[in-house]
């Protein structure tokens, strides 16, 4: 399946930030086991670049999305790695070029109604709208896609899990939930708060 449309399918992602290796993929496979089957990882360091290249080796894989990238050389580091999907804090051109050339899809990161319109301009299918708490949450959202209608948003940044039914009423996509799923929580916590974040997109 396209990864586009599965990300616009299944309504829900998992945001990680994070910096060891290990704890990162026991922490994918306790979302995972609770049913969000769509992580983007931040490359903050070069060992999160080594948890795609062994994520991407597997049978059985959530999809991949390479966050915070800002530049070219680190995106065909992550496509190299075998990531589905980047994802750019940015507006930035050059990875349009690359990333179309590469054939891979580009997710760019927008947080006022001209920084979303410019990157829907630049054939951006998805756009990401962070961070949408901070700026106002849902209505946010809402405010944004009340005159364009044709732009397709996913709303990530200090959401909480009982607000994603209030994103995607207003809206969105789909909607990216980071430390919420997983701070200060063991693997079974994160495993049953995973669920419960499924269960709000239903």
């Amino acid at each position: 399946m396209n990864p586009i449309k599965r990300i616009s399918d299944e309504k829900l992602f998992a945001v990680l930030r994070m910096s060891e290796a290990e704890k990162t993929k026991d922490v994918i496979n306790a979302i995972t086991d609770g049913g969000i089957n769509i992580v983007e990882i931040v490359i903050d360091t070069p060992d999160m670049v080594k948890v795609i290249e062994d994520i991407s080796k597997k049978d059985t894989k959530p999809l991949i999305m390479a966050g915070g990238i800002i530049t070219q050389r680190q995106a065909q580091i992550a496509i190299n790695a075998g990531v589905d999907v980047i994802v750019s804090p940015v507006f930035q051109m050059n990875l349009v070029r690359l990333c179309k050339s590469q054939r891979i899809p580009l997710i760019m990161t927008a947080t006022t109604p001209n920084e979303a319109y410019s990157a829907w301009k630049a054939r951006t299918q998805l756009i990401k709208i962070s961070p949408a708490h901070p700026m106002g949450g849902a209505e946010y959202i809402e405010d944004i896609l009340r005159p364009m209608k044709f732009i397709n948003i996913i709303a990530a940044g200090s959401i909480k899990i009982d607000d994603i039914p209030s994103y995607l009423k207003a809206g969105a996509k789909a909607v990216g939930i980071g430390r919420a799923l997983y701070k200060d929580a063991d693997f079974n916590e994160i495993t049953r708060r995973s669920k419960l974040a499924k269960s709000k997109t239903e």
